[in-house]
């Protein structure tokens, strides 16, 4: 054994039997896969969504009106079923006959411990959401002068955005797999794919279950968080594997597994580093950045868990699989 590579080895406070116990997670990202999975099937079969996931304003167009109320460090708690109840017996508009239809498809939301009301509709025209305002002040307020804000995205824009998020998760997806497959060995590549598949699979299978039981729905900045997951996954997974490169290298007379265990361990420190000071910010912004940015800070802190979990322990273990069909094999690739 060479003097750097001893040197290499001490660095790393670690000695993971990786391989060993790859069955184990191949089991565990098989389940939660699986879960995911079952997630997105739920929420398209579910009449009320039809869609992998719950889709927001953004992509399904209608108007939302939020509602700040007017009190001090409480407000009085209300009941949503009680505000839908109100919203059905509105009376009917004479200029829209529909309006009782929009009505009876609204969700209601309360955000800040009942500060805030808001209300998603179906397209409503400035009559329809002015008498939506007015009917809200017996039942949530009083309001917050200028407390108002009332968004509408039509239906073609909504369709517009959705088929922009589509091309360009696809665009990115293939960027990066052009570019794995140009710059590293066809497994390298193929496993790193995969490793994306397996993180992009998990968040949107989460946020498909959080569809499901609390109504979450996904817009633009969800496909945002996508994107940074995308990226953030291959990066990580691209280091562990130029790592396992460096060891094929050096340790010609070890065992693949072997290879990848210390490739993995002397790496593990700085994933848990880099992981760890990603959290950092977005835990801020879970618990200190509001409602807007709630749900993209809770989809990208999944995303550096679960890109970490594929980078350091599914890619590098179905890496192995190669000493099962060449036992003598050695990872020796050109750059």
């Amino acid at each position: 054994m060479s003097i750097s590579t001893a040197l290499n080895q001490s660095k790393s406070p670690f000695n993971l039997k990786l391989c060993r116990r790859r069955r184990l997670v191949w089991w565990i990202s098989g389940l939660v896969v699986s879960i995911s999975f079952l997630g997105l099937i739920l929420c398209f079969l579910n009449p009320s969504i039809r869609a992998p996931l719950r889709p927001g304003l953004d992509f399904t167009g209608g108007t939302q009106i939020q509602l700040e109320r007017s009190c001090d460090s409480s407000c009085e708690s209300i009941n949503t079923a009680r505000i839908i109840r109100a919203l059905r017996e509105l009376p009917l508009p004479t200029e829209d006959s529909s309006f009782r239809a929009k009505l009876s498809q609204a969700r209601v939301q309360l955000l800040d411990d009942s500060k805030s009301v808001v209300l998603r509709f179906p397209f409503l025209s400035a009559s329809q959401g002015q008498l939506v305002i007015d009917s809200m002040g017996s039942i949530a307020g009083p309001f917050l002068p200028g407390g108002q804000a009332v968004d509408t995205i039509g239906p073609s824009l909504g369709g517009q955005l959705l088929r922009s998020s589509i091309v360009s998760l696809v665009a990115a997806f293939t960027g990066i797999a052009i570019y794995i497959s140009l710059r590293y060995d066809r497994r390298f590549a193929f496993l790193a794919l995969i490793a994306l598949a397996h993180d992009v699979i998990i968040v949107t299978g989460i946020f498909a279950w959080l569809g499901l039981i609390l109504s979450i729905e996904v817009d633009s900045l969800f496909v945002v968080a996508l994107l940074t997951i995308a990226g953030y996954s291959v990066n990580d997974t691209v280091v562990v594997f130029d790592r396992i490169r460096e060891r094929g290298r050096r340790d010609t007379s070890l065992p693949l597994s072997d290879q990848i265990d210390r490739a993995v361990s002397a790496t593990l420190t700085r994933t848990l580093y880099t992981s760890g000071t990603t959290l950092m910010p977005l835990l801020a912004l879970i618990f200190f950045g509001g409602d807007t940015l709630f749900w993209f800070a809770i989809a990208l802190a999944l995303g550096v868990v679960i890109g970490s979990w594929s980078s350091i322990a599914l890619a590098p273990s179905l890496l192995s699989l190669s000493e099962t069909r060449n036992s003598k094999k050695t990872i020796v690739i050109e750059d």
